[in-house]
């Protein structure tokens, strides 16, 4: 496997500026789309539609797309693609987690194949289903191009549509071989993760916070845990958790009245103040300026 490959580095090679343009993009297939991808994992979210025939790898799987698709990619899991006709049609939107920041809380967000790394990411459609889907895609590329103030807001509205469009659909997947072991504890790990979130009550603490929490969980020494979870996702136990406690927090800060003090002890810091010292060195800001900033 190579180097991870980074979001930054798309937008430098194409010469797209703009913090928002970086945080939030859509394309046409055209280009981008008629040389194989590296098996490799990347720093960002993809959500694309597939119009012509290729062939997609993730983990120790593989299958054919033989017809029009919807495929979901997460820096979680790396993949490999690759041409199998010539005319590659269709389209693809690309992003960062901080994309999904406001949209933290909306529960159907948190259940998609966006954010599961064991579940398959592919969506094969029918006629009219790749109809609805193609349209929302068109309505992305003209909202890039307008100057509505509030368009992320809106485009982050129509990832929730294609995100909708795949839970009602049946995925699909041809798996050369089973999940390894190291990917079903990896899947088992991220379950029980979510199942933790979100905090709906002043009143409620989490109960697993640390990996040794989940290895005991899931009855299985921290250590495999550990090693499972870096093989897999190439981030630590210990990362994975922390980066779902500060999205947790945020979320607490921006859509609560609770006081700080409060939100920490939810999130099972021994104080206040370990709490603004791990978000302060998370985040470079203080937890008050996430309600009157938005990072």
């Amino acid at each position: 496997m190579g180097r991870k490959e980074t979001i930054a580095a798309f937008y430098d090679d194409r010469g797209i500026i703009g913090e928002g343009s970086r945080l939030f993009n859509v394309f046409e297939n055209g280009d981008h789309c008629t040389v194989p991808h590296i098996y490799n994992r990347r720093d960002y979210y993809k959500v694309s539609l597939l119009q012509g025939q290729s062939r997609l790898s993730w983990h120790d799987r593989e299958t054919l797309i033989d017809r029009p698709a919807l495929v979901f990619f997460n820096p979680h899991t790396p993949f490999g693609w690759e041409p199998v006709s010539i005319e590659q049609p269709g389209f693809f939107c690309m992003f960062q987690q901080a994309f999904l920041q406001n949209g933290e809380r909306n529960e159907s967000m948190q259940q998609a194949p966006l954010f599961k790394p064991g579940s398959s990411p592919v969506f094969f459609l029918d006629a009219v289903q790749e109809k609805r889907i193609t349209a929302i895609f068109q309505h992305m590329l003209e909202e890039m191009q307008s100057d509505y103030l509030y368009k992320y807001d809106l485009l982050r509205n129509y990832l929730q549509l294609l995100v909708h469009e795949a839970l009602k659909i049946t995925p699909h997947t041809i798996s050369i071989r089973q999940q390894n072991a190291a990917e079903r504890i990896t899947a088992n790990f991220f379950e029980r993760m979510e199942r933790e979130f979100p905090i709906d009550s002043p009143g409620r603490q989490l109960a697993l916070r640390a990996a040794g929490d989940y290895a005991q969980a899931l009855a299985v020494h921290v250590n495999h845990l550990n090693h499972a979870v870096r093989e897999v996702t190439g981030k630590s136990t210990s990362t994975h958790i922390a980066d779902r406690i500060l999205q947790e927090a945020k979320a607490l800060l921006r859509h609560t009245d609770w006081p700080v003090a409060t939100i920490a002890n939810c999130l099972g810091f021994e104080s206040p103040n370990y709490f603004s010292g791990f978000f302060k060195k998370q985040t470079g800001h203080a937890p008050r300026h996430v309600r009157t900033h938005v990072l």
